[in-house]
C-alpha cells in the first residue's frame, strides 16, 4: 500500500490515511485502521529525501527475492556480489533479512562490526570493491534472536538506506527475506523514487516452492518492480563422480559401510574414462515443469538453472567465492551464465 492509498478493509467514505481528518472523522468510527491512521505522521516522508541523496551515487539497484524460504536466495545474493566485484565493478550488498541475517557468514565477515564516520555508517568490506551491510554486524552475540515487529524492522531498513555511506558504486544488491511483507514493502517504497533496476526471484523446482514464488512474481507486478528473471536453484544434485561417496547397505541391520575406496580403485583400473563424468540426481520433483514452465505461464524471463552442488555449499559455509578456483566446477559455470544475463539486462552505465 502506498502512503496515500486507501486500505482495502477501510470503511466506506474513508478520507484516506494522509488526510488531516484520518482516524478522526465520523466515517472512521469502527474502522480497523482507525488508531493507526490517527497517529501516523501526515504528508511526505522527509527521510525519502535523504535516501534519494544517498542512492544518487548508486548506478544500479537489484533486489533478490523469493516467496519461499530455504531456496538458496542468500547464497545466490552472495555469489552474485562476488561475481560483480570480480568483474571490477564497485559493489554493495545490503542484507535486509532482519531476523535471519546470513551475509556475515556467507562473505567470511563474522565478528566484524560497523564503524561510523562523519559521512555515516561504513559498510564492512570483503575487498576494496565489495562492501556489506547487515544487522548481523550489530548483534552482541551471533546467536541472539531479533524479536522485532514490523515498524522497528522498517526503521532499520530506512536507516541502512539513508545512513550508510557506500560512495560511488555500480551495483547495490539487496538480499531480502522470504515472503511479501514488511521488509519488501518498505524497501520498494523507500527505493521506488530513486529507481529499482529490477528483481531476481529465486526458487527451487518443486511445486511446493513455486506456489509461494508465484506470489512473489505477483507482488513485483503489483508494486511496479521490473522482474529481471527467475533462477531455478538446486536444480538436481550434480557432482563429479570422484566426489561421490559409495555406501554398501547391510540388509540385516540397515547400517551402511563406506566402500568408496574400493569402488574408486575398481573404476580407476577398469573404467578410468568415468572420472570425467558428472553424477546427477533429481532431489526435488520437477515433473510439473519447474520454474521454466512457471515463467512461460506468468510471462517473466527465465534466467537459468543452478544445480545443487556440494562444493558451492562449502564455499558459502566458508564465506568464499565459488569463482575463485575450479572446485565448484558444476555450479560456477551455471551461475556465471545467469549473472552475465543479468548484467546484459542493465541499462548502459553513464559516467
Amino acid at each position: 500500500m502506498e502512503n496515500g492509498d486507501i486500505p482495502e478493509n477501510a470503511n466506506e467514505h474513508c478520507p484516506g490515511p494522509q488526510s488531516e481528518t484520518a482516524g478522526k472523522s465520523d466515517s472512521c468510527a469502527g474502522c480497523p485502521n482507525q488508531e493507526v491512521c490517527a497517529t501516523a505522521p501526515k504528508g511526505p516522508d522527509p527521510d525519502l529525501v535523504a535516501i534519494a541523496e544517498r542512492m544518487s551515487t548508486v548506478k544500479h539497484k537489484i533486489l533478490v527475492l523469493s516467496g519461499k524460504g530455504g531456496v538458496g536466495k542468500s547464497t545466490f545474493s552472495a555469489q552474485l556480489s562476488f561475481a560483480l566485484a570480480g568483474m571490477d565493478h564497485q559493489v554493495g550488498l545490503m542484507d535486509i533479512d532482519i531476523c535471519g541475517p546470513s551475509m556475515p557468514k556467507m562473505l567470511g565477515l563474522e565478528g566484524h562490526e560497523i564503524h561510523q564516520s562523519n559521512l555515516g555508517w561504513s559498510p564492512v568490506y570483503v575487498e576494496d570493491n565489495l562492501g556489506v551491510m547487515s544487522i548481523g554486524f550489530m548483534l552482541p552475540n551471533a546467536d541472539d534472536a531479533v524479536v522485532w515487529r514490523g515498524p522497528r524492522k522498517n526503521a532499520l531498513i530506512k536507516q541502512f538506506l539513508k545512513d550508510v555511506y557506500w560512495g560511488e558504486i555500480d551495483y547495490l544488491v539487496v538480499d531480502a527475506p522470504p515472503g511479501t511483507s514488511d521488509e519488501h514493502i518498505s524497501i520498494v517504497q523507500y527505493l521506488q523514487e530513486t529507481g529499482i533496476d529490477g528483481a531476481i526471484i529465486v526458487t527451487t523446482p518443486q511445486e511446493v516452492s513455486l506456489i509461494d514464488v508465484r506470489k512473489e512474481v505477483s507482488f513485483c507486478k503489483k508494486v511496479g518492480v521490473p522482474i529481471l528473471g527467475v533462477v531455478e536453484n538446486m536444480s538436481g544434485l550434480s557432482q563429479p563422480l570422484t566426489d561421490v561417496k559409495f555406501m554398501k547397505v547391510v540388509k540385516e541391520s540397515g547400517s551402511s559401510i563406506d566402500v568408496t575406496k574400493e569402488v574408486i580403485s575398481c573404476l580407476r583400473e577398469n573404467a578410468p574414462e568415468l572420472f570425467n563424468v558428472v553424477v546427477c540426481s533429481e532431489v526435488f520433483d520437477s515433473s510439473g515443469g519447474g520454474a521454466e514452465r512457471m515463467c512461460r505461464e506468468m510471462g517473466v524471463p527465465f534466467l537459468g538453472k543452478v544445480p545443487l552442488d556440494p562444493q558451492l555449499c562449502k564455499a558459502a559455509e566458508q564465506g568464499k567465492s565459488c569463482f575463485e578456483d575450479n572446485r565448484c566446477s558444476v555450479s560456477a559455470p551455471a551461475l556465471k551464465s545467469i549473472i552475465q544475463k543479468v548484467v546484459a539486462a542493465m541499462p548502459m552505465m553513464t559516467e
